[in-house]
């Protein structure tokens, strides 16, 4: 009964001796906690299924609580296994002191409840003190306006309760496995040593170049189309399991290699090096290979939160580059009416009208082979060889480019959102024509500044007038099997467009006005209130930023703590190495530049291999960000570049802080 009472303090008592390791695994539990409710309160918070515009936000916050609960899991139980492997040689010698493994277990369920209450209370207290201002950063990043009043969720509590008991028994789970599979002898050598080598190191080294090949090829061969997502998740996988591969098997592989040079490995600096580095490797290429893995994680997410962050505004104008557009009948007379209303509304809320464009147009769906000129109907072809095509007059391109081209009757330009067309005549449903050239611009249609993304363009073909248009759109009625030809061709559209010049809240007023007096007008069909699509885009696109943000502050501290834990390890071990070389004729200085080489080159290769793997990514990020309406690459380098310096002065800022741990470790 007595040991009973004694056990809770021998586990406080264990922890504090061990606080080296154990205060900055407690900060990441912190963290997770922190994060894990953050994302449960504002999923839980009444208001957020009461804003307008929220339910993007919503719907990415959810996704990012999925994967954030993955990723804690995963990372808190390989952190566990530092703590775990620190604690063998204490508990093996209680075994041989004479304490029954039963006690050990019920002392090493009490550290596992202790720390489970301590980083729950602190976590969650931290949640409640900044719930309201991460809320506030959530709503600016998503340009929701709205009062916040204060809330406290008890659902989001009894959910990360729930959740991190299920995390932590997992991990206590695994402490009672790797100590009761062992003897007490064995727990007592067990915490020298690092992850086995691995066997047959040249066939796995072949392999992860193999693997990490494949997933640098799929990312850079990519194309958007509706494999984008897949692809991605295919080429991460294989990025991870090649750099795994490479860490554990092919540097030993190499080390070995230049080991086996005698002219390379025979010379004092180099054998001491090449040695050192080779046990290491063995010994911790696992661990550098999560921090590689993290670093690229960091790189990734940084890269696309900044990105998405500068080019907002780009994709929102991209999918609403008008503030205001109503459809009428295509015979409507509503244009001098129109121009009269917006001159009058722009006096009454001071607003420059920067565009009011009126033009006719009709809409249809064509398929196109793969490097094909000829548009047909879309039967047989697959999402991603479908294209919309607008069929335009060139009186109206001629009004909303201010250009003053002509055209034959069989003559037509065409105009790709995407990649250009390339092609000197265009068969369309049959009805042959030359391509006189293809425009730079139209202004509704924006397209892609790279040009080299296919997904989701569409075609403007811009023909002599509406005697030509008929005739191509009779085409297509011809192939699609449309029996009432006249009333197909009266399905065309007058669009009027407009683009305001002044201050967000007054063009509110204004459109919101102006779209009152569209809906009134003769012949009106529908209206699309651009202003309210933007908002819409910025709120999703806000929810990923969000996200970006939380989970690139989780992936720094995941690979700070596995650096941190692996120089402390690493520091502990390599005492007695020291005194070895001490006693061997080498003198401090060269075995300080010894060992700080080692460590330098180790734990730099990690930081390398990130850099690698965001370069080979980058093609497939561009893809991504395609797929949200992004297609400005030059800013992508320069945000990709921009990160990388940040992250590489924060890997060295981090290295040279757990260095120095490793340092006052040793010399101690």
């Amino acid at each position: 009964m007595n040991r009973m009472k004694l056990l809770p303090t021998m586990a406080y008592r264990g922890v504090k001796r061990n606080r080296l390791v154990y205060r900055p695994y407690l900060m990441a539990c912190f963290f997770s906690v922190f994060s894990y409710y953050l994302f449960s309160s504002l999923l839980h918070n009444d208001l957020m299924e009461r804003l307008p515009k929220a339910a993007y936000a919503w719907m990415m916050l959810s996704i990012g609580k999925g994967l954030l609960s993955i990723i804690l899991l995963l990372f808190l139980f390989y952190a566990g296994s530092f703590l775990q492997k620190r604690r063998k040689r204490e508990l093996g010698l209680y075994s041989l002191l004479g304490l029954e493994r039963k006690h050990i277990g019920i002392m090493l369920f009490w550290e596992n409840a202790g720390l489970y209450l301590v980083s729950v209370s602190a976590g969650i207290i931290l949640g409640f003190v900044l719930n309201k201002l991460m809320f506030l950063l959530l709503l600016r990043m998503t340009r929701l306006d709205v009062e916040v009043d204060f809330y406290f969720s008890l659902e989001a509590v009894a959910e990360t309760l729930r959740y991190f008991a299920f995390v932590f028994l997992c991990i206590y789970g695994r402490s009672l496995w790797g100590f009761y599979r062992l003897k007490p002898a064995e727990l007592m050598s067990e915490s020298k040593k690092g992850e086995k080598e691995v066997k047959r190191i040249w066939l796995w080294s072949v392999t992860g170049g193999i693997l990490l090949s494949c997933g640098y090829y799929i990312s850079v061969t990519s194309k958007l189309d509706s494999m984008i997502f897949t692809d991605f998740f295919l080429a991460v996988f294989l990025v991870i399991l090649g750099t795994y591969f490479l860490f554990t098997s092919g540097s030993v592989a190499f080390l070995k290699f230049l080991k086996n040079r005698k002219s390379i490995y025979y010379r004092p600096a180099n054998q001491v090096t090449i040695s050192g580095m080779l046990y290491r490797m063995k010994k911790n290429a696992a661990g550098l290979s999560n921090i590689c893995i993290f670093s690229t994680m960091l790189l990734i997410t940084l890269t696309c939160t900044v990105t998405l962050w500068s080019g907002m505004d780009q994709i929102a104008y991209y999918d609403y580059p008008y503030d205001c557009q109503a459809d009428y009948s295509e015979h409507s007379n509503v244009t001098e009416k129109a121009r009269e209303k917006a001159e009058e509304l722009a006096l009454k809320y001071g607003q420059g009208i920067e565009r009011l464009d009126v033009y006719n147009v009709m809409n249809l769906t064509c398929g196109i082979a793969p490097g094909s000129n000829v548009f047909t109907s879309t039967a047989g072809f697959d999402f991603a060889d479908q294209y919309g095509v607008t069929l335009l007059t060139l009186d109206d391109y001629n009004r909303l480019e201010g250009q003053d081209q002509s055209l034959e009757e069989d003559e037509v330009l065409v105009y790709s959102t995407g990649t250009a067309f390339s092609f000197d005549r265009v068969n369309f449903m049959g009805v042959e024509a030359s391509v006189k050239g293809e425009p730079e611009r139209i202004y509704p249609y924006p397209q892609a500044k790279n040009r080299m993304f296919n997904f989701t363009s569409q075609y403007v073909m811009v023909v002599k007038d509406e005697v030509a248009l008929e005739r191509f759109a009779g085409a297509w009625a011809d192939v699609n099997g449309v029996t009432d030809l006249e009333d197909f061709l009266h399905r065309g559209v007058r669009r009027l467009c407009l683009l305001l010049d002044g201050k967000e809240t007054d063009r509110d007023a204004f459109v919101e006005e102006w779209s009152r007096w569209c809906q009134g007008q003769q012949d009106f069909l529908r209206i699309e209130n651009g202003l309210e699509g933007r908002d819409e885009d910025r709120s999703m696109n806000g929810g990923l930023l969000f996200i970006g943000m939380v989970f690139g502050i989780l992936f720094f501290m995941c690979f700070l703590l596995i650096m941190y834990f692996k120089q402390v390890s690493e520091g502990y071990e390599d005492q007695n190495s020291f005194e070895i070389m001490q006693k061997v004729g080498m003198s401090d200085g060269e075995i300080k530049g010894t060992i700080h080489r080692q460590i330098l080159l180790v734990f730099f290769l990690p930081l390398a291999g990130a850099l690698l793997h965001t370069a080979a990514g980058l093609v497939m990020v561009n893809g991504l960000l395609a797929a949200l309406r992004f297609f400005d690459t030059g800013l992508l380098i320069r945000c990709c570049a921009g990160v990388a310096a940040a992250v590489t002065l924060l890997y060295g800022s981090s290295y040279l802080m757990t260095a120095r741990t490793y340092y006052r470790i040793v010399k101690r």
